[in-house]
This record gives C-alpha cells, sequence and structure tokens, in this order.
C-alpha cells in the first residue's frame, strides 16, 4: 500500500484583510528533496490590496478608481506612503476633490499624507451618497476608513474657504475665494475634513488631522458606528505668507441631529473650536445639497425622535480647545434632544495660556441657539471622571434632567466645579456626587 503520510511545511503569515493569519500547508513528501512552496494562484493575487499606484490621472482620481476596483473585485484599497507618479515618486497624495466613499468599503492609510490642494474646495473625504444638488441622500452601509503608522491629513496651505456657512470669506475668516466673482463668499459643509450622511455600520480610526478648514469629522444621520483614536492639531488660526490668519469653527468631532448608538474613544489634541460637538439644530430653511449650510442634509426635524442625538458613549478625551471655547459641547435646539449618552474619562490638557470656557457645556440660554430648551429635551445623561482647569468645568447653560454628575476635579482657577448658568430652576432629578474644587 502507498505510504499517504503527508508533511507540513513550516508556518508562514498570510496577509488577509489586514491581518496576518498563521496557516500550515500540507504537501506530499518527495524523497531527497526539501518541499517546495506552493506556486502564487489566482486566489493570493485576488487577496492582495488594491492602491492608487496601479492607476493614472491625479491623485485624487486614482484614489477614487482605486476604491471603485476594491469594491468590485472584494479587495482593501490601501493609500500607502510613497505615491508613485510618472513625474517622479512623492510623499504626499494631494487632493484636488474629495475621496468619495461607498458602501461595503474598507479603506486602509498606511502611514500616509493626504494634503487639500491650493485649488480645492473639498472635503477630505464623504460618502458618495451626498454633495452639491443631491437632494435626496440614500442610506449606506459598511464604510471603514483606518489609519495605520502616521497617517496625517492637513488642510491647504491657502484654502479656499474655512469657516461654517454664516462666515464670510475675508471678512472674518480666510479664503483665497474672498471676492471672487461667482464663488460662494461663505463657508459651507464643503470646509468639513470627513462628512459621512445616513450611514449605518461605519468606523473612523488611527487619523491625524492637521489645519482642517472647518469641522475637522462631521457625521450626520449616522448610526451603529465607532470613531477611535483621533487626533486634532488646529488652533483657529494661522500664518499664510507671513500674516496671522483667522481660521474659525475648527471643531475635531461633529456628531449632527439624528446620529445614534455610536461609541467613541480615545480623542486627542488641540483644536481653533471645540474638541467634541454634539449639536443638533433643527433650520427648516436649510435644504440638502445646497452651499448655503454647514450640513450636506438638510438641517430639519423629520419628527419621530429621528433627528435626536441618542445611545452615544464618548470615553478618554485627553485635549483642549485652543481657541478657547469648549472641550465638549452638547446643543440642541428646536425640539430635537439628546438623551442616554455616557461621557466617561475627559482630561483637560491646557497650558496656563489657553484655558477653555468649559470643559463640558450643556445647552445654551442664548436666544441666538433658541434659549434655554424644555426640561427632558436633554436628559439621562452620565457624566462621569472630568478633570479640568477651565474657567467653567460642568457648565449648565440650557436644561438637564433625569442625570448623573460624578467624580469631578476642578483646579488652579476660581468658581465651582458645576455652574448652573441658566438657573436650578431648569435642573430636575439631577443627582450630583464626589464634586471637588481642589484649587490650591
Amino acid at each position: 500500500m502507498a505510504d499517504r503520510t503527508q508533511r507540513s511545511l513550516p508556518i508562514r503569515p498570510a496577509r488577509i484583510a489586514g491581518m496576518v493569519l498563521l496557516t500550515s500547508i500540507a504537501v506530499p513528501p518527495t524523497l531527497g528533496a526539501e518541499p517546495t512552496p506552493p506556486a502564487r494562484t489566482d486566489r493570493h493575487r485576488e487577496s492582495a490590496p488594491i492602491t492608487p499606484n496601479n492607476f493614472a490621472g491625479s491623485d485624487v482620481e486614482r484614489i477614487n478608481r482605486a476604491i471603485a476596483a476594491a469594491l468590485a473585485t472584494g479587495r482593501r484599497a490601501v493609500i500607502p506612503r510613497l505615491n508613485r507618479r510618472k513625474d517622479g515618486d512623492r510623499q504626499v497624495w494631494l487632493l484636488d476633490s474629495a475621496i468619495l466613499l461607498r458602501s461595503g468599503l474598507l479603506l486602509e492609510l498606511e502611514n500616509c499624507h493626504l494634503k487639500l490642494s491650493d485649488s480645492c474646495r473639498d472635503n477630505f473625504m464623504r460618502s458618495a451618497n451626498c454633495g452639491l444638488g443631491v437632494t435626496d441622500i440614500q442610506p449606506m452601509t459598511d464604510i471603514h476608513i483606518r489609519g495605520r503608522g502616521r497617517t496625517l491629513l492637513e488642510g491647504a496651505d491657502h484654502p479656499r474657504a474655512t469657516g461654517d456657512s454664516a462666515k464670510t470669506l475675508g471678512k472674518r475668516t480666510y479664503g483665497t475665494d474672498a471676492g471672487v466673482a461667482g464663488r460662494s463668499q461663505t463657508g459651507d459643509w464643503r470646509n468639513v475634513g470627513i462628512l459621512l450622511a445616513f450611514v449605518e455600520r461605519f468606523s473612523i480610526e488611527g487619523l491625524r488631522i492637521k489645519n482642517s478648514h472647518c469641522w475637522a469629522v462631521s457625521l450626520e444621520r449616522c448610526g451603529t458606528g465607532r470613531v477611535r483614536d483621533l487626533h486634532f492639531d488646529s488652533s483657529g488660526s494661522r500664518t499664510i505668507d507671513g500674516k496671522r490668519r483667522t481660521v474659525l469653527n475648527q471643531d475635531g468631532l461633529n456628531l449632527r441631529q439624528g446620529c445614534h448608538d455610536i461609541t467613541i474613544e480615545n480623542i486627542t489634541g488641540h483644536t481653533g473650536d471645540d474638541l467634541v460637538a454634539f449639536t443638533a439644530i433643527a433650520q427648516a430653511s436649510k435644504q440638502a445639497g445646497t452651499t448655503r449650510s454647514t450640513m450636506v442634509s438638510a438641517a430639519n426635524n423629520r419628527g419621530r425622535g429621528r433627528d435626536d442625538i441618542r445611545n452615544v458613549s464618548l470615553r478618554n478625551v485627553r485635549g483642549y480647545s485652543k481657541g478657547g471655547h469648549h472641550i465638549l459641547r452638547l446643543l440642541n435646539t428646536s425640539g430635537l434632544k439628546i438623551h442616554d449618552v455616557l461621557i466617561d474619562g475627559l482630561i483637560d490638557t491646557s497650558g496656563t495660556g489657553t484655558r477653555c470656557h468649559a470643559a463640558v457645556k450643556i445647552g445654551d440660554n442664548n436666544p441666538a441657539w433658541g434659549g434655554v430648551t424644555p426640561l427632558g429635551d436633554t436628559h439621562r445623561l452620565l457624566i462621569n471622571h472630568v478633570v479640568s482647569r477651565s474657567r467653567n468645568t460642568i457648565l449648565i447653560a440650557g436644561s438637564l434632567s433625569e442625570s448623573i454628575i460624578t467624580n469631578v476635579i476642578k483646579h488652579d482657577g476660581p468658581g465651582n466645579p458645576i455652574t448652573y448658568q441658566s438657573g436650578p430652576q431648569h435642573t430636575r432629578n439631577l443627582h450630583t456626587t464626589n464634586i471637588h474644587n481642589l484649587t490650591k
């Protein structure tokens, strides 16, 4: 009878979908010879990632073609560090327009540097279901963006526009489009760095974002997602051509109305405006797909709680607002609600010269934002483990009910750990424990 005993090759790593698996390949024995590795098959080639270096065109055209090819073949799209071009290799990928993200995408950024060009008036990347003239945004699913190593997304050297839709270019915030005929003279959603709208099952992780033109990351009506390991580096102003220029609305991460069931972890750095903001602001006049809003989707209230911000956990925030705003801001108006939110672990890392207005600001009594919201519109918040040297640590400027604030330390400054700016009459069933002012 023939000997059917088989020997195994040494264990070799195989890379599949970004993970290294240890596999053993069995082959029949060969007398007097060492086993030879198997020939590379079509299956091996199909599992390899697709990069923009496989395509021709501008940098962003090549990236978008790589994404389309990856989706068509079920592979990963990877933007590597080295940009191999006909005119020579570069260490940067220059974007003239947005990278378009589609359902089913895993986009990996490996030690790469993405930078907006001076001709670009668009996002770093956005979900492909939205944009100029798109009034009916269809939902998308399963979009995942993963930065590996020293991945950097950086604003343009000479941004065409900065700030939100309420800011005029050249008067309140910088932009080379200021005074140019035929071009919008205010900021809008195109200034947002990473923009997702109506996306379910998503993740964004492992990115450093520097000198964003407005909000670095904005999520509109997104759910069942994860955001983690983001580092922000902006200051509210920049030196451009030897002059100090104002750049407004440089928030880090923004959750807009309709965001739900999202986990946020490990947010660091500093921003020109709020480091993290949850803002549900209904404005019926702001329609989808226009340049008159900082939201690409309609800023309305669809009713039945669909546009509430809800079921969100935020953990391990270490940073500050270099522009003197807030580390975390929660703001809801016009009947939209914020509820069932966990905030666990927020440390103010500001220096002595950049004191934030508040570590956590809840609501607003300013009539420009609709004034104090009715009791019950902001409820079931658990705020735990906050260490702050801001002018206010927990600032309740609107209403807050059925909530807990615990384990708070205020230090290095006057005032109380909790400030009831709108008055204690706008709180209900608010439980506070282990609150300390440890200023020397």
